[in-house]
C-alpha cells in the first residue's frame, strides 16, 4: 500500500481512485472472510478437532473475541498473517456482523489511509526515491515485529510451563 501511494506521488496512479479501490477491496475481503468463518464455524465445531482446527483453540478464540474482538478487527489489519485469520475467527466466534462491519470499515480506513496516503506524502522525498527497496524491506520487517514478539513470548511461556512439569 505504501508503494502504491508512493507511485501515486510519482503520477502513476490517481490517489483518490487508488484509495477507494483498495478500501473497497480490504473491506469486502474481510467481510467475505467473516462470512466464510460464520458458515464453516458450526461445521468445524461439530468435530472435536480436525486437520486445521482444534475445538479448544476455537473456544479460546471465542472468549478472546468477546473481550477484545473490536480492537482485534482493527489492529489485525496491521499484522501480516493475523489479518488473514482475524475476520474468519470473528465469524466462527459469532461476533455480531453489525459490530464486525463497523470495526472492519474503521480498520480498513485506518490501514488504507495510513499506508496509501503515507506513501503518497513521502513518495517524492529524494531519500525515499533513492532507497525505495530498502524502505519496503524495513516496512515488512517492522510489520512482522509484533508477530515475532508474540511467538517469542509464547515459546518462553510454554518452556517455563514445561520445565515446571518436568524438573
Amino acid at each position: 500500500l505504501f508503494a502504491a501511494g508512493a507511485l501515486s506521488a510519482a503520477g502513476l496512479f490517481n490517489i483518490e481512485i487508488l484509495f477507494i479501490v483498495i478500501f473497497i477491496a480490504a473491506t469486502a475481503g474481510d467481510t467475505l472472510n467473516y462470512h466464510i468463518g460464520k458458515y464453516l464455524g458450526p461445521k468445524v465445531l461439530k468435530k472435536e478437532s480436525s486437520f486445521l482446527f482444534n475445538k479448544k483453540h476455537l473456544a479460546r478464540a471465542q472468549t478472546f473475541y468477546e473481550r477484545y474482538g473490536k480492537k482485534t478487527i482493527i489492529l489485525a489489519r496491521f499484522i501480516p498473517i493475523i489479518r488473514t485469520f482475524a475476520p474468519f475467527v470473528a465469524g466462527i466466534g459469532n461476533m455480531s456482523y453489525k459490530v464486525f462491519l463497523l470495526y472492519n470499515v474503521i480498520g480498513a480506513l485506518l490501514w488504507c489511509g495510513l499506508f496509501v496516503f503515507g506513501g503518497f506524502l513521502f513518495g517524492n522525498i529524494p531519500w525515499v526515491k533513492t532507497n525505495f527497496g530498502l524502505l519496503v524491506v524495513a516496512i515488512i520487517i517492522i510489520s512482522l515485529l509484533p508477530l515475532l514478539k508474540e511467538v517469542v513470548v509464547y515459546f518462553i511461556r510454554n518452556r517455563s510451563t514445561t520445565n515446571k512439569r518436568n524438573p
